[in-house]
């Protein structure tokens, strides 16, 4: 007999949560989140989830907040006897430190994956993490869904000629060269130096991109320095015209400003972080169909690798 499935979303991501339950088939579990005076926090579940398969819906943006939610959010789960507790993570927050790039610095995404698995976390199910090595850090499982799998058959509706890949930093090529490779599409990269972080000194593009539809590949945008820089940039060098797509949309600080007067055509993103301010040139496109569709392969034990295109 298969467990009964309960799903339920945390602060950070009650509007994905109810898209992804009403497309699993079945309505959001009911949850509260108490916040105390001092804004501590205390998440209780207002149903029974005794001998249940348990998905928790919880993007970490802001992180610090939001992670340590979901914390409470799988404890609570654990003490109430779930079967098993499945952490669904759309933006895992500190992704970003994902290894030692100076001296005396922490590797954030180690900490956190240390801190997920400490709290009895059976299972890790996220989209586009900073780097895929970052599934090494867990010794649980984890499911690591693509994006692309959402966003890519909008680029493709478009129906731009002269298409061509673009990665807005060296970092960003292996990324930017898998999302190509299912269009069968060239890349080209622009090399940035940084004086300091969100701060941009120089930046040059290595390709040509005369008369080409680009369209820059990303996993986030935070300020959107880099993108916006990078965009301006291939359209001096006689681009036709130029996009992005990314997954996570942090777009924090002067984000939207600098998309609003810069030259792209639009910002492609998803839903794994709601967005706090309308703007004309951003196009949203759910991934709540894919997690619905991941959290029941791992319910009925079928394998997710049919969900990437």
């Amino acid at each position: 007999m298969e467990p009964i499935v309960k799903i339920f979303a945390g602060s950070a991501s009650q509007e994905l949560g109810r898209n992804i339950a009403e497309c699993y088939g079945q309505p959001l579990g009911d949850l509260t989140v108490q916040r105390f005076a001092d804004n501590e926090l205390g998440p209780s579940f207002n149903e029974s989830v005794r001998g249940c398969e348990v998905f928790l819906i919880q993007s970490t943006f802001p992180p610090s907040e939001h992670l340590m939610e979901a914390m409470l959010m799988v404890d609570a789960c654990k003490r109430a006897s779930a079967h098993k507790v499945n952490l669904v993570m759309p933006y895992m927050g500190y992704a970003r430190q994902d290894r030692k790039d100076k001296p005396r610095v922490s590797i954030g995404a180690k900490v956190v994956a240390n801190i997920i698995q400490s709290v009895g976390t059976d299972r890790l199910m996220a989209c586009d993490l900073h780097a895929g090595q970052i599934q090494g850090f867990f010794d649980i499982p984890v499911d690591h869904l693509d994006g692309a799998t959402v966003t890519a058959p909008y680029i493709k509706s478009l129906n731009l000629e002269n298409l061509i890949f673009a990665s807005p930093d060296v970092g960003g090529v292996v990324r930017t060269r898998a999302y190509a490779k299912k269009f069968g599409a060239e890349i080209v990269v622009c090399d940035k130096m940084r004086l300091r972080a969100n701060e941009i000194a120089s930046m040059q593009v290595i390709g040509d991109v005369k008369g080409m539809d680009v369209v820059f590949v990303d996993d986030l945008v935070d300020t959107a320095g880099t993108i916006c820089k990078a965009a301006d940039l291939v359209m001096e060098r006689g681009a036709r015209s130029v996009r992005a797509v990314i997954t996570h949309p942090l777009l924090s600080g002067p984000a939207h400003e600098r998309i609003r007067n810069s030259s792209l055509t639009e910002l492609i993103t998803t839903d794994t972080i709601p967005q706090r301010e309308v703007n004309d040139k951003i196009r949203v496109i759910s991934v709540a169909p894919l997690f619905a569709a991941a959290i029941r392969n791992v319910v009925t034990h079928d394998s997710i690798s049919s969900l990437f295109i």
